[in-house]
Order: C-alpha cells, then sequence, then structure tokens
C-alpha cells in the first residue's frame, strides 16, 4: 500500500495545533502534511522494513549516547521544516545545540525545525518516486546529510547539502561524514 494524500484545504485548513491535536487523537495513524497543507497518511510497512528500520535506529541510537554531540530520534517524531510542511523520517539526528535552542514547549510538539541528518528506508509498499521528492525536501529545507536506503535495488542515495545525489550500489556501510563524527551504519547486519 502506498501513502495517501487527502486534500483537506476546501473544507478546513489546519493550524498546526489542529494538526498536532489531530496526530495525537489518533496514535494508531502516521500523519504527515506536505507544503500545500495537504494531510498524508502514511500506511504501516511490513515485517522485513520494520526490523531493518529498527535496526538503523539502534545503531544511530547507540552511537548518538557515546558521545553529547546531538539528539537522536525515531519514525514517530515529527519536524516541522522551514517550508511549513510536517515531516518525520525514519531515524533522524540533530546537533545538541540546536537541541538545546528549542524550548520545552517547542521540545514536546514537533519539532520546529528541520533535521542535521535522515534516514528513509524504501519499504515494499512505497513509492520510490514519491521517497525522491521527500529526500529533495528535506534537502531544501537544510538537511545536512540523507540516506534512502532501498534494500530491493541494494542501493542507497546520498543527499548532501548543496550538492548532487550520489548513488551506491551495494554498500557494506555509510559513513557519518562530518555531519556525525565517527558515525558509521552497518548494512551487512541489516
Amino acid at each position: 500500500m502506498e501513502a495517501v494524500t487527502i486534500n483537506f484545504k476546501p473544507v478546513i485548513d489546519l493550524s498546526d495545533e489542529q494538526f498536532y491535536q489531530l496526530c495525537i487523537a489518533n496514535p494508531d495513524i502516521r500523519f504527515e502534511r506536505n507544503v500545500t497543507g495537504e494531510l498524508i497518511i502514511m500506511p504501516p510497512v511490513g515485517g522485513e522494513t520494520g526490523n531493518r528500520n529498527g535496526r538503523i535506529i539502534q545503531q544511530l541510537f547507540n552511537w548518538s549516547g557515546t558521545n553529547n554531540r546531538g539528539i537522536a530520534f525515531d519514525s514517530s517524531t515529527g519536524f516541522k521544516l522551514p517550508n511549513g510542511a510536517e515531516r518525520s523520517p525514519d531515524a533522524s539526528w540533530i546537533k545538541i545545540e540546536r537541541w538545546h535552542g528549542l524550548t520545552p514547549d517547542q521540545r514536546r510538539k514537533f519539532l520546529p525545525l528541520a533535521p542535521d541528518f535522515v534516514i528513509e528506508l524504501l519499504p515494499l509498499s512505497n513509492n520510490l518516486k514519491y521517497l525522491h521528492k521527500k529526500m529533495v525536501e528535506y534537502q531544501e529545507n537544510g538537511v545536512r546529510l540523507g540516506f534512502l536506503v532501498n534494500f530491493t535495488s541494494r542501493q542507497v542515495e546520498i543527499y548532501r547539502s548543496g550538492q548532487p545525489v550520489e548513488i551506491l550500489n551495494n554498500p557494506s556501510s555509510l559513513s557519518g561524514e562530518d555531519i556525525l563524527p565517527g558515525f558509521i551504519l552497518n548494512l551487512e547486519v541489516i
């Protein structure tokens, strides 16, 4: 099943608070909102993708826990991007200084910033074209490094700020480069 996009704009223009409350009232549904305000309902993923995502998050959290450079987030975390879209990457990370710059209220709701780093997985049920657009949106909104992992084709697309996309075929690991110094994502265990 692919993500479903619904345009409620002709009927109601949800405020940020209303969108947040909609998400809280429906915890079993994963919502995102694009730059035009359309709601995107993300379907649940299958077991293989869920397991792979968990292993990726585990590696990111383990690395993040060994230093005080930043904060890691799972796929349930919402980010309000500078363009107004609300997105939830499969895994993400922000520098600690940016976290400390948020108020307690901002920390409790969708974070009003773009992460420094994101990972998106292509599940069997999703559309690669949709995820390409999402990764470009992240890049255009300040994400400094992003990985789009496609286990079916065994390819990884690397999105870097101000650079063209790099495609790697069958990599065994990925480096966090200078954005996440010392972070190595081991793809062989996934």
